[in-house]
């Protein structure tokens, strides 16, 4: 069959440059879907060839091209279709993903500025696809749905549970759950659904070429709300972006908007976490189906990244808890230690990190070693107490300059990273699996988000650990 695609596909390379014969045609890594990708090599050009079955999912894709091209997106050049549309020759964007740019160079859990301002040119380009782009869009050739509907998020919320809930073995109750199911999508469907949603907007999709980033696999785009691509994006499990980096760029999305006067920024803020959520869910049941079902283990590498996204953003979002069986749900597959382990090195020690307000208690420990620091910050000076800074937090720039220019901060780190670091190597040569790490102040919002935050780029960046941060008390 191999040799038959490669066949056909050269044909179309020949006819498109003119009959210049091809010097390799080498089938490309298969990803989640059935569609084989062949990068193919002339003496002058090259070109990437598609072989796919499935025609009306070819027949999204190309239209899909020609309204982005159009509008001055930068997705593939149609170069050749077959008769029967299972064939097709694009341009070659290159090999270089934006999941590969950040792992050659994010070094030991510190995303560097570059990165941040690559991100930054992708998401300068997510409202000219969403919004520019998506009124040139003929929704008619969309497939399977032409809409992110009810039907489309119920089909996602249950391929999550019959997928990953079951396979995990979460206990929970059925009927509630459904009915959560039903009370979450009256929510989502709130929200504008008039523009064009990529749906799945993540770093793989994504091509570095130089200065120039292009778009690929947006076949599956239908109508649907701005909330879900950012998502998508933001919470991409694999790339890992720091909480604080992944606020800054919401930040730096939500000015984008500004350019679009028909955006209502109130209500992309009001469904946003929602959209967050189901977009974790979604991720969540293709890793249970390809990893638990299929058995393609490598899937499962992503189980941990994706509990850590939804343990942040089920922190953030405490109104999440109107759908109780739901939220339940989530939070012990959060807690769970069997997912967390699956896909990493046995016994590589997990360092949980909290910030919290001694007003509300100490935090618990989940994992049941009862073990770890509470490291009381009441003692450093607090830019809670001045005006300018009563309403930012420990992750703002500038309580972040009062505390180390105008307080001892620094110096009552000192100690604490070298009793951290001690203590993280013993874990590390016995084996441990866990060690609690809690920073307290008054009300929780600075010199404690402060200090957690430089102690887990401290650990993450010297130790081969997993950091898991959460700020308790922010945002409730």
């Amino acid at each position: 069959m191999e040799t038959d695609i490669k066949s056909k596909l050269n044909l179309l390379f020949t006819t498109h440059f003119k009959n210049e014969e091809t010097i390799s045609c080498i089938q490309l890594p298969v990803s989640g879907s059935s569609r084989l990708y062949f990068r193919i090599i002339g003496p002058y050009n090259n070109a990437i060839g598609v072989w796919n079955n499935d025609v009306k999912e070819n027949i999204a894709f190309l239209e899909f091209s020609k309204s982005f091209l159009s509008s001055g997106i930068n997705v593939p050049q149609i170069y050749e279709v077959s008769n029967d549309k299972i064939y097709y020759l694009l341009e070659d964007l290159g090999s270089m993903t934006l999941y590969d740019y950040l792992t050659e160079t994010r070094k030991k859990g510190i995303f560097p500025e570059n990165i941040i301002n690559l991100y930054k040119k992708v998401l300068t380009e997510l409202p000219k696809i969403q919004i520019t782009a998506g009124k040139n869009i003929n929704y008619n050739v969309c497939y399977p749905r032409n809409a992110f509907d009810r039907q489309s998020m119920m089909w996602d919320l249950n391929y999550f549970k019959y997928y990953f809930l079951k396979l995990a073995k979460i206990n929970f109750n059925e009927q509630l759950l459904e009915d959560d199911f039903l009370s979450f999508t009256d929510f989502l469907l709130k929200a504008d659904n008039s523009f064009f949603l990529y749906r799945d907007f993540q770093s793989r999709n994504i091509m570095i070429n130089g200065e120039k980033i292009g778009f690929i696999d947006y076949q599956g785009g239908r109508r649907g709300s701005l909330q879900y691509d950012l998502a998508s994006l933001l919470y991409d499990a694999k790339a890992d972006i720091p909480d604080y980096v992944r606020k800054e760029l919401y930040s730096f999305y939500i000015k984008e908007l500004e350019k679009y006067p028909s955006v209502k920024q109130s209500d992309f803020e009001l469904y946003y976490p929602g959209f967050v959520i189901i977009r974790i869910l979604q991720s969540m049941g293709a890793y249970g189906f390809r990893g638990f079902y299929e058995k393609k283990k490598h899937f499962l590498k992503s189980i941990p990244f994706a509990l850590d996204n939804m343990k942040q953003i089920l922190n953030d979002y405490p109104s999440f808890k109107r759908f109780p069986e739901l939220y339940n749900s989530l939070i012990k597959i959060t807690e769970s230690n069997y997912l967390r382990s699956l896909g990493t090195p046995k016994n590589k020690l997990t360092i949980d990190i909290c910030s919290f307000s001694y007003k509300k208690g100490i935090p618990e420990d989940s994992s049941g070693n009862g073990g770890g620091f509470v490291f009381d910050c009441r003692a450093v000076h607090n830019p809670g107490r001045y005006e300018p800074y009563k309403k930012l937090t420990g992750r703002d720039q500038e309580v972040k300059k009062f505390l180390e220019e105008k307080s001892d901060m620094s110096e009552f780190l000192v100690p604490i990273f070298s009793l951290l670091d001690q203590t993280t190597k013993k874990y590390i040569s016995c084996e441990y699996t866990h060690l609690k790490i809690c920073f307290g102040c008054t009300g929780g919002q600075h010199r404690s988000v402060y200090a957690a935050e430089r102690t887990a780029l401290h650990l993450k960046k010297k130790f081969p650990v997993f950091v898991y941060l959460v700020h308790r008390e922010l945002k409730k």
